[in-house]
């Protein structure tokens, strides 16, 4: 049998390698060509003639002691492989200040105009490379404002204030709003710094993006609110469901997002799924049209369960995201697949789904439908062959006995961010984006792993959304302006994997890992030594103290 490749032993240790390069390299060069370079300024302010001489060695080139590099099996074998650099490792960890990026600078174009004494309609003559990152970079709502009305077609009231987009009907008799530059307008209404009543004509109000219908909403108290948007026309079959903040609870950062709003976006989700399992179980639903309490929320999760063991059904599975943050290249290129407004999208998986090979008409049976949490189980399977060990078991067990790389015991060891009872969030050992973090529901106090949202109950529904809110503020901390959270859940029901736990990932941008040929590899290259990394996430949290 082919051995799991995974960093999780039964030993509950992390295993790993390290290559410790020394080696020769054949000189094919044929011939030279020593160029000057420039001058190089010496200790007394003479300056010297610097040229490229060092490029051309002669004969055989020996590499002695060259940089070490760990490469750490992730714990789930479809995630690749992390390799961490001993050098830049080494930096970070005697300087966590490496670890985090720069606050973001202030731009203001309108500021520039006017000290040069040259009028604001220079805006109208940029080209569009200009208008797009003046559109992603400024931080001068005044800026922003010439920039969105240079994008779209707006109606105003008599004091100058936007009140609403121009539309048009298309010959399918259905509404658009007049957006003179597609490009432009999405980039300018997903910057925070644009006023809110710009922001809420743009995107923000209900039907501004479309005629998505709102099924959902929670609670509207003046606090927070969040409204639920249904995705009919899905890329996801059977539709899914978008947690919007509402347009009285505008929320375009992760420092303005509360707990309060994290339980609200989450709240629609566990409503949707419960209900939607209620309807496929067939138990009785509300009869008002009206949003459920956590108490008659708690209530139907518990007869779901209850029907569930009695009841043979489909195996259906979660499926939820998150993608935060926004940015345009100059070129057009697309950063990000998110709009600034903090949403999230959910939907719900089938077992499987017909199976056809040519011919859309006729079906030649079935194929598993896909869902990110099977490749888990499928780990935990594989694992439980081969060592007779549970996986989650000897992975929990390795997080807590973890010890540094570096081999070092005057630093910080820990992967563990912050814990309580239900659930853990931690740097995986092996890291697939520089900065990810993860979050793990742990047992539910009777021995059984917490493996999807229908197993979780109320405390550890809360705990998974206090977890959710701390990785994004400690990531926010650090400078991380785009985000990606992706759930990893256990099939629903009787087929569901013993042991599974679930989990989260997320999954930070930076602006010098854009992701290429490595990546695609799955070869993810780090930077920092996990242990350091987790000691600069509770560094964050503890400053949110």
């Amino acid at each position: 049998m082919k051995k799991i490749r995974t960093c999780v032993t039964p030993e509950k240790r992390f295993l790993y390698g390290i290559h410790k390069p020394s080696y020769t390299v054949c000189n094919l060069r044929a011939g030279k060509k020593i160029e000057r370079l420039g001058s190089i300024a010496d200790a007394i302010g003479s300056e010297a003639a610097q040229d490229n001489r060092e490029n051309y060695p002669d004969g055989t080139l020996a590499i002695s002691k060259a940089d070490w590099i760990f490469e750490i099996p992730n714990p789930f074998p479809f995630r690749g492989t992390t390799f961490i650099d001993q050098e830049w490792a080494e930096a970070s960890a005697a300087d966590y200040r490496r670890m985090s990026l720069p606050i973001k600078e202030q731009v203001s174009l309108t500021q520039v105009l006017k000290q040069a004494g040259v009028k604001s309609t220079l805006f109208d003559q940029l080209p569009s490379a200009l208008l797009l990152s003046l559109a992603t970079c400024s931080t001068d709502p005044l800026d922003l404002v010439h920039l969105a009305e240079l994008s779209c077609q707006m109606e105003k009231d008599p004091t100058g204030a936007p009140v609403g987009l121009a539309y048009r009907r298309t010959k399918h008799g259905r509404f658009r709003p007049i957006i003179l530059n597609h490009t432009l307008f999405e980039a300018v209404a997903n910057n925070p710094c644009l006023p809110d009543s710009y922001k809420k004509v743009m995107v923000v109000r209900p039907g501004a993006q479309g005629g998505s219908e709102i099924v959902g909403d929670w609670p509207g108290n003046g606090d927070t609110h969040v409204f639920e948007y249904l995705r009919r026309n899905s890329y996801i079959a059977s539709g899914h469901y978008a947690a919007n903040m509402a347009d009285d609870a505008i929320r375009y950062a992760i420092k303005e997002l509360s707990l309060s709003d994290m339980q609200g976006l989450r709240h629609l989700y566990y409503q949707r799924t419960y209900i939607r399992l209620a309807e496929k179980l067939g138990l009785e639903l509300p009869t008002v049209q009206k949003g459920l309490t956590p108490e008659q929320l708690e209530t139907l999760r518990q007869k779901i369960q209850q029907a569930i063991g009695e009841q043979d059904i489909s195996s259906m599975a979660t499926l939820w995201g998150w993608n935060f943050g926004f940015d345009f290249a100059a070129s057009g290129y697309r950063l990000h697949a998110s709009h600034q407004q903090i949403h999230q999208q959910y939907a719900m998986i089938p077992e499987r789904v017909a199976a056809y090979a040519g011919d859309p008409d006729n079906s030649c049976g079935e194929l598993p439908a896909f869902g990110c949490g099977d490749m888990v189980a499928e780990v935990i399977q594989h694992y439980r062959e081969q060592y007779g060990a549970d996986f989650f078991e000897d992975y929990i067990a390795c997080i807590k006995n973890n010890r540094r790389m570096d081999g070092r015991t005057d630093r910080e060891s820990s992967l563990v961010v912050w814990q309580d009872e239900q659930v853990m969030l931690f740097v995986p050992k092996a890291q697939t984006s520089q900065w990810e973090l993860q979050l793990m529901a742990l047992d539910d106090g009777k021995g059984k792993a917490v493996g999807n949202i229908v197993e979780a109950d109320p405390a550890v529904r809360a705990s998974l959304d206090k977890g959710i809110l701390l990785a994004q503020k400690a990531l926010a901390g650090l400078g991380a302006r785009m985000v990606t959270s992706i759930e990893y859940p256990k099939r629903i029901g009787r087929k569901g994997e013993l042991g599974q736990h679930l989990l989260y990932a997320f999954l930070p941008r930076l602006p010098k890992s854009p992701g290429a040929f490595s990546e695609a590899q799955l070869r993810f290259i780090n930077g920092h030594y996990p242990e350091d990394f987790a000691a600069v996430c509770r560094q964050q949290l503890a400053n949110l103290e």
